[in-house]
């Protein structure tokens, strides 16, 4: 079995692709095993010590549709010991004063379940006005933002990864 689990749910295709490549950053399907979390159940979160969780900000501030199917049965999971990474899919320009609140959200659920969160992110190079994925000036993951800035993702990714590996060990 992988030794991280990449849970993401993704509307337009963005979130799930960056999984896409945050997995094979990591090291392939050896190391990280993804489950869109539209076929996935809440135990399937608890056969890892380590999670990446991905999560587009839909609309204004919410979370993506499958998310919001599976957020009051997070609190049935112990995430105590348990290494937390997050990412957003999100639009900086056309939803500033929310930008990557989904990614918030559920970090802030999960921390509070016990998860350690790792993997915060800088907000250098981003212009927004709000966002709930905020914690000491950094982003709790990584924020990607396809529709403004498309030509970072990719390095953005690498960076990133080169981080968490460090954070989980792998």
């Amino acid at each position: 079995m992988a030794k991280v689990g990449l849970f993401y749910g993704t509307q337009t295709g963005n979130t799930e692709t960056a999984a896409e490549l945050i997995q094979k950053e990591m090291g392939g399907d050896s190391v990280v095993s993804l489950h869109d979390v539209a076929d996935a159940e809440t135990s399937d979160l608890e056969g890892y010590e380590c999670l990446i969780i991905g999560c587009p900000t839909w609309n204004i501030g919410e979370l993506q549709s499958d998310w919001e199917g599976l957020y009051d049965e997070l609190d049935g999971v112990d995430f105590s010991g348990k290494k937390v990474a997050y990412f957003g899919a999100g639009d900086q320009i056309g939803y500033a004063d929310n930008f990557q609140d989904a990614m918030g959200i559920l970090e802030k659920k999960i921390s509070a379940l016990g998860g350690q969160t790792v993997g915060y992110w800088s907000t250098d190079g981003y212009d927004f006005s709000e966002s709930q994925a905020i914690r000491d000036g950094k982003f709790v993951g990584l924020a990607i933002d396809e529709d403004n800035q498309s030509e970072l993702t990719d390095e953005r990714i690498k960076s990133w990864v080169a981080q968490l590996k460090q954070e989980f060990g792998v």
